[in-house]
């Protein structure tokens, strides 16, 4: 199997299409990229920017290049000696827009006759052999079940079905032969057909086909049956037959039923080839070492770093805000409870429903519907992972059961008969719920609770949990070394399209912790002004804090998501005009009101240095640490989005490209606008040093520093390169520097691949750290 040292993310979109990403490739080169690694490429919804609503499974995007283009990425990576690894979403295809060709519509055209009715997870029976398709406006349905505006149109090929923009196929022998389309009563003619069209919202309770979480126009599709599997990558399996791919990054596995055995049928298409996994792992949770994988893609390293650098002793001050600006101790084991428990009830009861229709259908008298409902509902809000592989991960379930049992104490009888049940992998209802886990956790966690807790906002990101606020160096090493040792050629990385913060945003935000103080007296002068809420408030100041200067429009993008996702005033579905106006006007005071204007410029302008510092630090580690190292798009300078879609935005490769061509200086300053010249120095040197020198990241060992401010070191040791990097620099400047502070460094003489700075034995830190917060050692070359 052939295995990068690192990769590049890039996001291939209409813009950024397959041909332009292969002229940037001499860039990623002289980057010291290993492996580009590109976004989803078959063919996606029209229009779509991320490429994750896959349309049809035997091509790739026109729009993204196409087979040509993949064609000629795929000759220019060989030639520069680079590798490809691709993003693939298995679990669901997009069914927004569907049209003659695809899957949906033949669905939707012959209903379980379809040649496609075993793709799609659709349970026939509650809906009358129907699939039901919720579109329908407020507005358009009428007492009696009329659709307004539904109409039959003649196209040239046949007769369809048209809602507004949407538009439904017409089933044989369902219309007269002859009738004409002005003369149908379209009402009547789409009771004749296998699909019904329903309130938008009968979504949360009435959907009957299983969809990626809660998104209405993607269809999961069923992966686990070998003829789907087969049909749905056969574009997948000419890339490897044709050797213009080396790897492939599976998106969300948690989805399918059976995750390993998708992995095993997957190892068997690409003849063992390099395969990550979108597996997001609990803070003590393990990736099944049965899985034919070489790691996950990286959320689980991002949680360990971010709270290596930050600092502990911050926690209590900024517990106390926080209860201080919520009114009430916030209990995060309890917010998520409650956020996932009201995700079971909403927006995925449909999902909760289908899970007791099989539980019932088992035979087992537990009380009917209501309590079994109940009872499965509760028993989501309590798992404490994504989902169980069962029979492994038994133990979350016993787990969730009995704090289920604590919560819902009424309930005791119906848990206990569906304990034995939910655990049995032979039975439909156990493995459903093990797929449905997995959304209840992310709707439920990373787009609500991560919304609702503001306590330092840098820690609420994917993969990790906030309530745990830092871990010690020693701490981190620890899971280094299982790392090196377990996963050594798992992903690792900073920033991604998912992350809810670019990741120079959090290094500054992580400043916080250093500064808890300042921050309360400053958010307190900001709430003086600012009708908004004050918890939900202190979460829209470290946003804009964090990302400071940035164009207005995109903080107005980013509080609409946030304050949506919250729930908590507002929603997607029924927004709050009032309240949102407030809010927005809270940020455009960042712009236009002279004292908040200061206050932010003030704040942002503290938390520069300090916040530049952790970011190289955070980078460095990120590029030496055991695994494979992913670098997305533009963030060798600095990071500064947020959620997506900003952090989608098209890159200045021209710029970058400039840069990199011209004398990059090895330091930065205090200013906020610092150009990030050295991050780019940094992810080169380190970049470089993996792909030419693999020999020196073969193991992991701790470095320790002595002195007095020993504990401002993050420092290891691969077999060859040495990492040194500043943590709690706001501390570290308060005691006057690294004074006598110094490492004792293996046998020979080190160079800073960074600086040219050499150093033996005993080292100084205000030595080697004296231009950077960071350092990359590696044994001196003789000419």
């Amino acid at each position: 199997m052939r295995t990068p040292t690192s990769t590049y993310r890039l996001q291939i979109t209409a813009e950024f299409d397959l041909v332009e990403a292969a002229r940037r490739l001499p860039y990623l080169r002289d980057l010291g990229v290993d492996w580009v690694y590109l976004s989803p490429l078959l063919e996606a919804e029209s229009g779509s920017s991320h490429g994750y609503d896959v349309r049809v499974h035997d091509r790739i995007d026109p729009s993204r290049g196409g087979e040509q283009g993949l064609a000629a990425l795929s000759a220019e990576a060989r030639r520069l000696g680079m590798g490809v690894l691709v993003d693939i979403v298995p679990n669901h295809v997009g069914i927004a827009a569907p049209d003659p060709g695809t899957w949906w519509w033949d669905l939707l055209t012959h209903g379980r006759d379809s040649a496609y009715a075993d793709a799609f997870d659709v349970d026939w029976e509650v809906a009358h052999d129907r699939v039901v398709v919720p579109v329908v406006g407020d507005d358009d349905l009428g007492d009696d079940g009329r659709i307004e505006h539904l109409r039959v149109v003649d196209t040239g090929d046949g007769l369809e079905q048209r809602y507004h923009d949407h538009r439904f196929p017409i089933a044989p022998g369902t219309v007269a032969a002859g009738e004409q389309a002005e003369q149908l009563d379209a009402n009547a003619v789409h009771d004749r057909q296998h699909y019904r069209l329903s309130s938008w919202r009968v979504a949360d309770q009435g959907l009957n086909y299983r969809r990626f979480f809660a998104v209405n126009t993607l269809a999961a599709i069923r992966v686990e049956d070998r003829r789907v599997f087969d049909d749905s990558h056969v574009e997948i399996r000419r890339w490897f037959d044709e050797e213009l791919v080396d790897g492939l990054r599976v998106d969300h596995p948690d989805g399918l039923r059976d995750p390993e055995g998708y992995l095993a049928d997957l190892a068997e298409l690409t003849g063992d080839a390099y395969v990550l996994v979108e597996k997001i792992l609990e803070p003590g949770e393990e990736l099944p070492t049965s899985w034919p994988t070489t790691g996950t893609t990286g959320y689980d390293a991002l949680a360990h770093l971010d709270r290596a650098l930050t600092d502990p002793a911050g926690q209590e001050k900024l517990d106390r805000l926080e209860a201080r600006l919520r009114g009430r101790v916030v209990e995060w084991p309890q917010l998520i409870h409650d956020t996932k428990r009201a995700v079971a009830d909403g927006i995925l009861n449909s999902e909760v429903r289908r899970i007791t229709r099989e539980v019932l259908a088992t035979g087992v008298t537990i009380g009917g519907p209501g309590p079994v409902a109940d009872a499965v509902a509760e028993l989501l809000a309590c798992f404490g992972v994504y989902r169980s592989y069962l029979p492994a991960g038994r133990e979350h379930l016993d787990e969730a059961v009995a704090l289920a049992r604590t919560h819902r104490p009424d309930l005791a009888d119906t848990l206990d008969l569906l304990h034995p049940l939910l655990a049995d992998p032979d039975q439909p209802a156990a493995l459903r719920f093990q797929q449905t886990s997995g959304m209840v956790m992310a709707k439920g966690v990373e787009d609500c609770a991560f919304y609702r807790h503001s306590r330092l906002t840098s820690l609420n990101e994917v993969g990790g949990d906030p309530s745990i606020f830092a871990i010690t160096p020693d701490e981190f090493h620890d899971r280094m070394a299982a790392r090196q040792r377990d996963w050594p050629h798992a992903m690792t990385t900073l920033s991604t399209h998912d992350t809810k913060r670019g990741e120079d945003v959090r290094a500054r935000i992580t400043v916080l912790s250093e500064l808890p103080d300042e921050w309360a007296a400053t958010l307190d002068e900001l709430l003086w002004k600012d009708p908004v809420d004050p918890g939900f408030a202190s979460l829209m100041w470290q946003a804009v804090v964090g990302c400071w200067p940035a164009e207005r429009e995109r903080l107005h993008g980013y509080v609409e998501k946030a304050m949506r996702e919250a729930g908590e005033q507002t929603t997607w579905t029924a927004p709050d005009a009032s309240y949102e106006a407030q809010v927005h006007r809270a940020v455009d005071a960042a712009y236009d009101d002279e004292r908040v204007r200061a206050l932010v410029e003030g704040l942002a302008a503290r938390l520069a240095g300090p916040g530049w510092s952790n970011a190289l630090a955070a980078k460095l580690v990120a590029l030496t640490m055991p695994g494979v190292p992913d670098v997305y798009q533009g963030s060798e300078l600095w990071e500064q989005s947020l959620v997506d879609p900003d952090n989608r935005r098209p890159v200045d490769f021209d710029l970058r490209a400039g840069l990199l061509a011209g004398e990059l200086a090895p330091r930065i300053t205090d200013r906020i606008d610092d150009p990030g010249h050295a991050k780019l120095l940094v992810t080169r040197a380190a970049l470089t040093l993996r792909r030419d020198r693999p020999e020196l990241f073969t193991g992991y060992r701790a470095v320790h520093a002595s002195g007095p401010a020993a504990d401002h070191l993050l420092g290891f040791d691969r077999g060859g390169a040495i990492t040194l990097a500043t943590r709690l620099p706001v501390g570290l400047g308060e005691r006057g520097g690294w004074g006598d502070t110094s490492v004792d460094l293996p046998d020979g003489t080190w160079r800073d691949v960074l600086t040219g700075r050499t150093a033996a034995g005993t080292a100084r830190l205000a030595d080697l750290l004296a231009d950077l917060p960071v350092a990359l050692l590696a044994p001196r070359e003789e000419s």
